[in-house]
Parts: structure tokens; sequence; C-alpha cells
């Protein structure tokens, strides 16, 4: 008829109260930290689990016995046939810390020791022996025995850090349940004369109640009355409510018929001068002072809009200070205003210049009071010395471009006004650009013809001058109020230096198909050695290592050599697919100008082209651009109906080599120089029905 009370400190000494009396204080022997204490009234004793990682148990009579917790300095010289020494009942290794220990008893004849470890879950007999033992695959949070639904098992439900509850039956996993949150205490109760109610506790003290809805449906839907069918009224129903949704289109549209450019308005403008103070802290381009220029977004709002978001996107490596920007318009006619800064980090050029503002939000509607999701962009313009700086010019390099055009040549100070001294005069026609990589453009004006030529050392470099001279001429004489001004490209189409870049990038992702292999292999005799090891090292008799020890070394270095080979391999592999993608710009704006196309002409060239904005192993740019160019040869570009009737394989798989890539581009210039056009309408390329593979 008393209450008997345990405390363990936390230098692992248990004091026992009896009622409110202190009755003894016991240190337990070798104690550092104090674990997990359940006590067993089948057998008295308290069962703990020591940081020697052994399951101990003590009688209650041994404890009472024993010496006083005060006398602990003199148990050391005691003897050890003084009665008084606190001995252990019995104890089991188990080779970890325990979580939790739970001792259940639901029958009279056998009681259970549940010991919940790091890695297994321990069922130990009454004496200390393991009646099971189960590895598990995660690492667990907590545990309960509870119940027992067959003769000689327990039911037992374990949670563990992957926010997963799994319930065995001994050591046979029966279900396995999805919790939103990581369990720290389980507990199986009957709530409302529900039964079996899981409640759960999480780390930052969410309580939630849980079922499993394992009872079975007692509801049958009733029995459908069988009528015969009229089609004719079918048809006549049909044909009404047709026309009610025709109506209803007509009037108002699926969407509300107002203008999304009225809901919000967004506009960019980029700083004329760079920022004061350089935000490029992080800056991998030499010894080059990187400079910033900040970029200001504005948005106004019409309505009320919701969960709008602003994403800014630039191209790699350009980055910005923040690319995210959570937004509120909570009231009509708001204007909020963000700014940040772009630089460039790495020392190898973007393939454009060009940065776009994506807001995403969801406008509330009568119909829709969630909101219909919309997404508007505005893209800015970034100035080209923000990556480039005036250069010496240079009158020979490898790669040349020559640009025609229909007027008498521009001065170049007059185009590139921060890119020359006014004072050199004499050097208006020759003008040379530093980009901060290190590599040099110059650009040639014609003093005689209505040319401009521009040259590099290095082909996809001369991509975005070529750019920029086109839009500054276009620029210049609108000013002037001309407007048949055009650009013209006479020469060879630089297909040999366009395709040894397509090399490179394709030698590089099968470099990076072969480490990925190779690191594999590695990683499997790693882990093969490992399990040699830990057998030899398990096994009472120890065999001799035979060097496993120096072989498991050697793999090791090799698996990290390869894993830093492979991350260099990737760097090279993104800033090759960079370059290819500033090359293959320029392979555009090239036949646009040789071939005089149209802006929808120059855009499906553009898609076949340019269809990644990430390259990956899964997905890669050859085979993605050689399905593109293949349907267009078949299609619009065709030259019978042989060729219309050639099948192509439904999956995109990384080819053996680019020769079949080289010559479907070669093939598209030869059909586009003798007369063939680009178009997507199914009349124009009648009576091609095909649809892009993959």
């Amino acid at each position: 008829g008393r209450d008997l009370i345990c405390i363990q400190s936390m230098d692992g000494m248990l004091m026992v109260f009896e009622q409110e009396s202190y009755a003894f204080g016991r240190f337990l022997p070798g104690s550092l930290l104090p674990g997990p204490l359940a006590y067993s009234s089948r057998t008295d004793s308290f069962i703990t689990v020591s940081s020697c990682r052994l399951v101990e148990s003590y009688k209650y009579q041994v404890l009472a016995f024993a010496t006083d917790a005060d006398k602990k300095q003199e148990i050391e010289q005691q003897k050890l046939g003084s009665g008084k020494r606190l001995v252990v009942d019995w104890t089991l290794n188990i080779g970890e810390q325990a979580l939790d220990i739970c001792i259940v008893s639901f029958n009279q004849s056998a009681s259970s020791v549940f010991v919940l470890g790091e890695r297994n879950f321990f069922c130990l007999k009454d004496n200390g022996q393991i009646r099971f033992m189960k590895k598990l695959d995660c690492s667990p949070s907590c545990f309960l025995p509870y119940c027992s639904v067959s003769e000689g098992t327990i039911n037992t439900l374990i949670g563990n850090h992957n926010n997963m509850l799994h319930v065995y039956q001994d050591v046979t996993l029966k279900w396995a349940t999805q919790l939103p949150h990581i369990p720290v205490a389980v507990r199986v109760g009957c709530l409302h004369d529900l039964k079996g109610v899981i409640v759960t506790l999480s780390d930052d003290g969410h309580l939630q109640c849980s079922y499993l809805g394992t009872d079975p449906s007692l509801f049958q839907a009733p029995k459908v009355e069988s009528r015969e069918l009229h089609y004719d009224e079918l048809d006549i129903e049909l044909k009404e409510l047709q026309k009610i949704i025709k109506d209803v289109n007509k009037s108002q549209g699926v969407w509300p018929m107002t203008d999304r450019e009225d809901d919000l308005k967004v506009s960019a403008v980029v700083s004329p001068n760079f920022d004061a103070v350089s935000q490029a802290t992080d800056a991998e381009v030499g010894t080059d002072t990187v400079p910033s220029i900040s970029v200001k977004i504005t948005l106004q709002n019409r309505v009320v809009l919701q969960k709008a978001k602003l994403s800014v996107y630039v191209q790699p490596p350009l980055v910005l200070t923040c690319d995210q920007f959570n937004l509120e318009f909570m009231t009509p006619e708001m204007t909020r205003t963000v700014v940040f800064s772009v630089y460039l980090k790495r020392s190898y050029l973007p393939s454009e210049l060009e940065g776009n503002a994506v807001v995403s939000y969801t406008r509330p509607t009568d119909r829709n009071p969630d909101g219909i999701p919309r997404v508007i962009q505005c893209k800015f313009r970034l100035p080209l010395k923000l990556i480039c700086l005036p250069g010496q010019p240079s009158k020979t390099a490898s790669h040349k471009l020559t640009i025609d055009t229909n007027k008498s040549p521009v001065s170049l100070l007059s185009l590139f006004p921060g890119f020359a001294n006014q004072s050199d005069d004499d050097q208006v026609n020759v003008m040379g650009f530093r980009f901060l990589g290190g590599s040099r453009v110059t650009v040639l004006a014609s003093k005689t013809s209505q040319r401009y030529r521009i040259q590099s050392e290095q082909f996809e470099d001369l991509w975005l001058i070529t750019k920029e001279l086109t839009l500054r001429l276009q620029e210049y004489f609108e000013k002037q109020g001309i407007k048949d001004f055009a650009c013209s490209f006479s020469g060879s189409m630089p297909l040999q230096e366009y395709f040894e870049l397509i090399d490179h990038h394709f030698e590089l992702r099968t470099n990076s198909e072969r480490f990925e292999e190779l690191l594999s292999e590695r990683a499997v005799q790693f882990r093969a050695i490992q399990r040699r090891l830990l057998t030899r090292f398990k096994d009472k008799t120890p065999a001799p290592l035979q060097h496993l020890d120096t072989l498991l070394d050697g793999t090791y270095k090799q698996v990290i050599a390869l894993a830093d080979a492979l991350e260099e391999n990737q760097d090279n592999l993104f800033q090759s697919f960079t370059r290819l993608k500033s090359a293959t710009h320029l392979v555009i704006l090239l036949i646009g100008l040789w071939q005089k196309l149209s802006a929808d002409q120059i855009a499906i060239l553009e898609a076949a082209f340019l269809p990644l904005q990430e390259d990956t192993q899964e997905l890669g740019w050859e085979e993605t651009v050689d399905a593109a160019i293949s349907h267009l040869l078949k299609t619009c570009l065709s030259k019978s109906s042989k060729e219309q009737a050639l099948n192509f394989s439904s999956q995109l798989n990384i080819p053996k080599d680019t020769s079949r890539l080289k010559k479907h581009i070669t093939l598209l210039c030869d059909r586009l120089a003798k007369g063939g056009r680009l178009c997507l309408s199914t009349d124009a390329a009648a009576p091609q029905t095909m649809v892009m593979p993959g």
C-alpha cells in the first residue's frame, strides 16, 4: 500500500523514496552518463543501459543492502566478500547506446524486456537472454510495445527520423505509415470509443492523434436502376449543353476578360553606372576588379493580388545578389520596388546579356476566391561594359566574320562611346575589347565599303560583340529616322569551328559518364573491403589482415581522386555548354542574316538549336538538337515523300558520336541555301503529320 519512487541523477546515483521519506541512495558502478531506466515488478529489479553499452539488471534487494551512496569513497577499501558491494544481477552487451527500455507482460507466463538501440531493437528474457533482435533500416526515435495479438508474439510501434511509423509483430514488419513529423514519443489510446488511436508527440511540442483507418467499410452502394438509353434525346441534350458552353465562352471566356497586363505592371531599369562599392565579393575572375551594376524592378498592381513571387534569371556565369523576392499586394494601386546587383562570377563569358524578371501571382475572382494563377515577365538588357573593358586592337586573329550593311559605315566611336578615347581620330575604324575573362575581340569598320569585321582568337567570343554591333547599328539608324537599314552575311558558314565546340562538349559528356562508372566500381570495391575487414575484426580469433588495410586506404584515395576528377569535369562541362550556347547563338544569327530569315523563322531555329537551359547526363544537348533538326528536315525542309516516311526513334539516348548530328546541321544549311523555308504550319508541310520525338 505504499508508493516507492526511484530517481536517477546525472552522475548515475539512484535515490529511492518511500512515500515522502528518503530511503537510500546508491551509485551505479562505472556510470558515466545515465541511460534509460525501467523497473521490472516480476523480478523486482531495475534495468538500465550503462555507458559501456551493456544492459544491466540490479536487484532491489541488492541495492537496499549495498554500501550507502554517501560512503562511495570507502568502496575501494572494502573487501570483495563484505556483502555490501553493489553487484549486478546480469549484463548483456548490445554494442550501442539505447534510446529507451520498456518492460511488458501481456500474459502471466512470460515477461519481456524491450530495448531500443540506435540501430537495433532487442527483446530480452527476464534473465538477460536475447529472445529476438531486429536490425532497423532507419534511425529510430521512439517505440512502444503495445499488445499481443497471438500467442507468443508482441506488436511494437517504432517511429524513426524519416517521419515513418512502423508496426512490427516480433521481427516482422506488418505496416508502415507516414507521419507529418518525427515522433519523440508514441502511445496507443482509446478516444471517444475509437480504439487504436496512435498519439504521437513531435520534438517541437505538437501532439497528433492518428488512426490507421483499416476498419472495413460496411456501406454498400445501392444498385442503380437500369434504364434504356434514348440516343436521340441524348444528342439533343448534348447539343443544348454545347450551345450553352459556347455562349459562355463567347461572352466571358474561361478566364475573366480582363487583360493580365492591367493586373500588374512590371518594369525594369538597369543603372547607367556601376555600383559605388562592387557587390562582387566572391568573384573568381582573376586580377581584374569585377564591377557590379544594380537593377531596379518596379511592380504596380491594379487589384488585390495573392502569393506574388518575383524570380530573376540571368545567364551564368553572371550571378545576382538576390534572385527571389516574396511580395504582398494587399490593397490596389500599390507600388513595390526591389533592387539587386549583377556581376560576373567566373572567368568565361555568358551566352547572353539579357535578364528576365518573372512574377507569379494569383488573382482572386468571384468564382474562384483562392485565385487564378498567372505569370508575367519583363526582360532587361545588361550593358556590355559589365563584362568587357576597352582593349588593344589586334590586326590578326584566328577567327574572323564580316557583316555587310546597306548604309555607309558608322564611326565606331558613336557606336561604342564607352570603349575608346575621343582623341584617337585615326583609330575610329578600329576598336579593341578585352573581356574580364582575358579574351580579346577586335572590330574593324571599312573606310571604303559598307562592311564591318569582327575577329577574335576564339570562335565563341565573337558572339556577344557581333550581337552588340548589329543591335547598336539598328538603334543608330532608327534614331536617324532610317527605316530600311539591314545587315547581311555573305561569307561561308563557319560550321567547322562550330563542330569543334560540339565535339569538345560531347567528349566532356562521355568523360563524365566514364568517371561515374569508375567511381561506382571503386565504391563497390571499397564496401567489399570494409565488409571483409569488419568480419575479421569481429572474429574471436582474428586472422591476419593480409594488407586489407593498405588496400582499403588505396581504394579510398582512388575514390576521392575520382570524385575530384568528376567534379572538375562537371565544371568544365558546364563551361563548355555555355560556350556552345554562345556559338549556337552566333550560328543562328549568321544563318538569319545569310538567308534573310523572318523573326518567326529565327524563333524556329532557336527552338531547334537551343532547347535546353541546362545540360544533364539523362537529357543532353546533342540528342535533343538532333531530334529537332531531323524533324525539320523531314517536314518543312524535306525534298521528297521518301524522306517524309522516315521513322525516328521515340527515345532520346546519348549518341555514340556526333557525326550524325553534324551531318544533319550541314544538311539543314544546304536545304536553306537551296530555297527551303522554315515553318510549323501543317499546310506548308503537308501531308506530313509527324510529331517531334520526345
